[in-house]
């Protein structure tokens, strides 16, 4: 049985960039020793937008360039990139249709015990693709690792968390 991380988005842009925040960068030596000590598989996302992002319908709704391909900002987190060893998995939306086929792929291979997701954004991209694994997925438990995410704002990782337990998501390392 495989065990797999997913560490969602963790790129310069939404750590200490045009989307970062104090939380994100809280973060970043919780995922890297999440990173370091994970007996199974481990893979990156990776944001990609391209410059004609404020076009996009995301862009839109969201109007500040962020993680355009080859920017300062796209890059993984230097720490987590030191620690990657299979290349990311790019993805221009919230979630990845690509990162679900692949683990549905490995898991005839090789069952597949658990998924865990780590990262940014918890009410955009981490719950998106929590979800989306559950779809893909929905008899292998997918879990959350609370102390090694970090929401757009306080509140709104509260209600990501709280909306993933009610999608029977396992939480872990949730604060009180």
């Amino acid at each position: 049985m495989e065990r797999v991380l997913v560490v969602v988005d963790m790129q310069n842009d939404f750590i200490d960039g045009t989307l970062g925040s104090s939380e994100a960068i809280a973060i970043v030596p919780n995922v890297v020793e999440k990173v370091k000590n994970f007996q199974g598989m481990v893979l990156y996302t990776r944001d990609t937008h391209s410059d004609d992002y404020l076009h996009t319908l995301e862009g839109t709704y969201l109007p500040i360039k962020h993680c355009i391909k080859g920017s300062n900002g796209w890059q993984i987190h230097n720490q987590l990139e030191q620690l990657r060893i299979l290349p990311p998995i790019d993805k221009s939306s919230f979630s990845s249709l690509k990162l679900g086929e692949y683990l549905k792929q490995v898991n005839e291979t090789t069952p597949i015990e658990s998924i865990t997701l780590v990262g940014v954004c918890t009410d955009i991209c981490i719950i998106s693709n929590a979800i989306l694994l559950k779809a893909f997925l929905p008899e292998i438990n997918i879990i959350v690792d609370a102390s090694c995410c970090a929401g757009v704002t306080k509140e709104t990782h509260k209600n990501a968390l709280l909306a993933m337990k009610q999608c029977q998501i396992i939480i872990e390392n949730e604060e009180v």
